[in-house]
């Protein structure tokens, strides 16, 4: 590798298969997602056995817009702040890649000290909706494979944005999601996320289709997290509500202090 790593290798490819093993079916990783050294020490503190990153709550808190145009130098400058106070495995949400090549993206991912990552198939940059599934499954099975060359094995969340999209009915975006699903999976993908995804039928209908690691976007007052368990999902995230809340408790405070009431 041709860039200094904050980490040792040997330790970075232990923290990516402790989040590997996190992933299991049935008993969900929970990921309160973060997006600065002082969410991430609060998380952390509590005692969360990994950490990960919201593209959207980090977006915003640059003034980014979160479309896949964030400057990479920040997007990963980001992760590289917030892995430096951890101990515990952190796997960032980085969009679709900023346009790098596997090969550049996968050493500034390591370089930040980063042992996973949200890779995402919607087509920023193009034409379409989301990207050809072939030409996604190449880049996820290129990134993987670059990875390992370089003695990691990161786990990659592959996430299936036919449902954020609603290309087609209801049926044609479960149908469309399992082939892309099954597709990632096989290209080396460790977890699918199929973003907005909800209710307990179309879940489970995916979690049992796709027939791996699943990840769900977790909306407190919806499903609980046994319903999850029950569903055999893997993983849980919060994505950028956390962010959300933080912005709506310190916004009612300012309100309070500018109308006297503190």
């Amino acid at each position: 590798m041709s860039v200094d790593l904050p980490i040792s290798v040997a330790d970075l490819a232990r923290r990516a298969a402790t989040l590997r093993a996190l992933h299991v079916p049935g008993n969900p990783l929970l990921l309160a997602n973060v997006w600065d050294v002082a969410s991430a020490r609060v998380v952390a503190g509590l005692g969360f056995p990994a950490l990960a990153t919201s593209s959207h709550a980090v977006a915003d808190a640059l003034g980014c817009s979160d479309n896949d145009t964030m400057a990479p130098d920040d997007a990963f400058g980001v992760v590289r702040r917030i892995a430096a106070v951890l101990e515990v495995p952190l796997t960032a949400d980085l969009e679709a890649g900023y346009q790098l090549a596997p090969k550049d993206f996968v050493e500034r991912l390591l370089a930040a000290g980063a042992v996973g990552c949200n890779l995402e198939d919607t087509d920023h940059h193009g034409g379409g909706t989301l990207v050809p599934m072939e030409a996604q499954a190449e880049r996820l099975a290129a990134v993987k494979q670059a990875a390992r060359a370089e003695g990691v094995d990161i786990v990659i969340n592959a996430r299936v944005d036919t449902f954020v999209r609603r290309g087609g009915d209801a049926a044609q975006q479960m149908e469309e999601g399992v082939r892309r699903g099954r597709a990632y999976l096989a290209a080396g993908a460790d977890c699918i996320y199929p973003i907005v995804l909800s209710g307990e039928d179309r879940i489970g209908e995916f979690v049992q289709q796709v027939a791996g690691p699943v990840n769900i976007l977790f909306r407190p007052g919806a499903l609980s997290v046994a319903d999850m368990k029950r569903l055999n999902v893997a993983r849980l995230s919060l994505a950028g509500s956390l962010h959300q809340v933080a912005l709506a408790a310190a916004k009612e405070r300012a309100e309070a202090l500018l109308a006297g009431a503190l």
